[in-house]
């Protein structure tokens, strides 16, 4: 049974020149416990999916269930409610955290809106998250500026696991610190994965990281889900050429195994009233009228999705 289940979604924001179509489309279920990736160059629309599925965005068109509940509309209680199960961890641990606020405050925030725990529960409640991300008690009264990067994210996840959620939303959540920091906070997700059977949608740019924490992924472009598949399936056999691409732009540190660098040419389609047919075109080398057609999410294989008329030919 998917815990998530996202069919057809949309959202478009006005502007002067029309509709600007962020995500388009985009089809998707996720199983508790699981992670799904998604990846794609900055501006393809994965943060504002992301978004739209917690409702810190109002949809345009489509649907989302929960738990096998239409969660697609819902009503000011209803969204308090989903609140405990559906949360988001922010990119930046610089701006996502209230600088008037300790650390002990910003953790037990969420339990205060919700308004279920006497103060002295709340006050245990924080020490035992604080325990659980690594935040020393020493820190219990600091402020974010007195704490460092790494720290700062350990609140964020703090903050998240605080209503004990099923469903978190990680907003690149270690881009903006270092290698070393990075690892500690993938591995402190998945140790809290394995223990509360968390199911993470894991937005990001990075592929080796993308790869390692997550079971499917998809690939965006421009609003589309160009391509979705199990990790490994995806970077043993990636079939889309965008995928191709950004596949092939992973560091090899085997200098005696380096693979050969697609480059993208060409201009970015406008995500503003885009015209039908692929958007990826006007930077694909295997381009042709045939791709000005409406583009389908077709099934390879069980499980691997992708958006693109010609990948049996680029593949054989």
């Amino acid at each position: 049974m998917a815990l998530l289940e996202v069919q057809n979604l949309k959202k478009y924001f006005r502007t002067p020149r029309g509709p600007l179509h962020a995500v388009d489309d985009v089809t998707f279920k996720l199983e508790k416990g699981k992670t799904v990736g998604v990846v794609g160059e900055s501006g393809c629309g994965k943060t504002t999916l992301g978004r739209t599925i917690i409702h810190l965005l109002d949809r345009t068109e489509g649907k989302i269930f929960f738990n096998e509940k239409d969660v697609s509309d819902p009503t000011k209680k209803e969204l308090k409610e989903l609140r405990e199960d559906m949360q988001i961890i922010f990119q930046d641990p610089y701006s996502s955290l209230n600088p008037r606020k300790t650390v002990s405050e910003t953790i037990a925030e969420p339990m205060k809106v919700q308004g279920k725990m006497t103060k002295t529960d709340i006050r245990a409640e924080v020490r035992s998250l604080m325990e659980t991300v690594g935040l020393a008690e020493r820190f219990e009264n600091s402020y974010p500026h007195e704490l460092d990067g790494g720290r700062r994210q350990r609140i964020g996840v703090a903050r998240a696991l605080a209503l004990r959620p099923s469903f978190i939303v990680c907003d690149e959540p270690v881009s903006a610190l270092d290698v070393s920091i990075q690892a500690q906070i993938i591995n402190l997700m998945l140790d809290l994965q394995e223990e509360r059977g968390i199911a993470y949608m894991f937005v990001t740019h990075d592929l080796s990281v993308v790869k390692y924490i997550s079971d499917d992924i998809i690939v965006m472009y421009l609003g589309n889900m160009v391509e979705m598949a199990p990790s490994e399936e995806l970077f043993e056999n990636p079939l889309h050429p965008y995928t191709k691409a950004l596949l092939s732009a992973i560091p090899e540190p085997d200098i005696h195994n380096q693979t050969e660098r697609i480059i993208m040419r060409g201009e970015l389609t406008s995500p503003i009233n885009p015209k039908p047919g692929c958007r990826f075109m006007a930077r694909c080398e295997y381009a042709s009228e045939e791709c000005e057609g409406s583009q389908i999410l077709e099934e390879h294989t069980a499980g691997h999705f992708v958006m693109c008329c010609k990948y049996k030919q680029i593949t054989n």
